[in-house]
């Protein structure tokens, strides 16, 4: 077993997972404070050129941090020595929001996965701006920045629009891509505007909004296929620059972890290894739908080199991980781009 493994056997599994999380974030937000970055970075990159050439930006490897990790805009040159060749903040909302009560963080160690249920816990757009601005600016290299938003818990569904627009206005300018959350099954209503009377206009919106900054949308798992076809459809349609497949789901089918302990996590949304079979299902159906110069990003259940290279294989531009990042450790974007170098 590695170090990492025995660490997290007999140390962060005994943790409160939300308080490892932070703990992790920490130290890898102080790599670039203690003068750390480009050693790091030198040890984790690519072994040959893996870069990928998408939404106009050239990304140094395929693979990337997902939304989730890093919600604040805090950890991206840390996250980016470690060897994510892009990271996606977020979800960020336009007004500040503690998120759900705890606790609201769950492992099943047993299926390599994750509960969660944070509801979007970030400190809002404005402040997410200010912290993006003086990472563009830094002459320091850094990874692919996405920026994830989402809409505030205190808004109306009714007015999400408007909200959106208010976080697009803020984190355009600072993004390299961005991406419209709605997914999420954390934020009451939000999943809702994935019905196409109601995702058309958002996505025109905000479209219209974003400018020169390529916009994404990310989708759920657990749409039917049908579901997935006509909103990769409207995508292609509204001249969007990509799709993300998938965020987490509320499925708790097939799942080894004893069924008290699930039901002891409660509601959320489920992320890790059980996810994979299902996002790689999507993929596929949205590669069927939309030309092959549409960036379409897998992401659910990834956690080796084999796993990036399979979605790479099905179609996939760009993919992303997040979950096994707290089962295999701070070498995990490493041993993918190993991995995927000697392919």
């Amino acid at each position: 077993m590695s170090a990492y493994g025995l660490l997290f056997r007999h140390v962060l599994s005994k943790m409160d997972p939300e308080a490892a999380h932070h703990l992790a974030f920490s130290v890898i937000e102080g790599i670039p404070r203690i003068g750390l970055e480009k050693l790091v970075a030198r040890f984790t990159r690519p072994t040959s050129d893996i870069s990928v050439t998408a939404l106009g930006l050239r990304f140094p490897t395929p693979f990337g941090l997902a939304a989730g990790f890093d919600k604040d805009a805090k950890g991206i040159r840390g996250f980016g020595a470690l060897g994510f060749g892009h990271v996606e903040v977020g979800t960020i909302t336009s007004r500040a929001q503690p998120g759900n009560p705890k606790p609201r963080l769950f492992r099943l160690i047993a299926d390599r996965a994750v509960v969660n249920r944070m509801g979007f816990n970030n400190h809002g757009a404005a402040s997410a701006a200010l912290r993006l601005a003086r990472v563009r600016s830094a002459e320091h290299p850094r990874p692919v920045i996405g920026v994830n938003i989402g809409k505030s818990r205190v808004v109306d569904v009714d007015d999400a629009v408007d909200d959106y627009l208010e976080s697009t206005r803020a984190l355009a300018p600072m993004a390299d891509y961005l991406v419209v959350n709605v997914s999420s099954p954390n934020t009451p209503g939000l999943r809702g505007l994935q019905e196409l009377d109601r995702l058309r206009p958002l996505l025109a919106a905000v479209k219209g909004e974003a400018g020169s900054t390529p916009l994404l949308v990310k989708i759920a798992p657990d749409l039917t296929d049908d579901e997935v076809a006509k909103i990769a459809s409207l995508a292609v349609e509204l001249g969007l620059d990509g799709i993300i497949a998938t965020n987490t789901t509320i499925s708790r089918e097939g799942l080894r972890t004893p069924a008290s302990v699930v039901e002891a996590a409660g509601a959320g949304g489920l992320s890790g290894a059980p996810l994979a079979a299902r996002s790689l299902e999507v993929l596929r159906s949205i590669r069927s739908v939309v030309p092959s110069t549409m960036c379409v990003i897998s992401v659910g259940g990834v956690e080796t080199a084999a796993d990036v290279r399979a979605r790479l294989d099905a179609g996939a531009t760009l993919v992303q991980g997040y979950t096994a990042f707290l089962y295999r450790g701070p070498l995990w974007a490493r041993e993918i781009n190993r991995g995927l170098s000697r392919a």
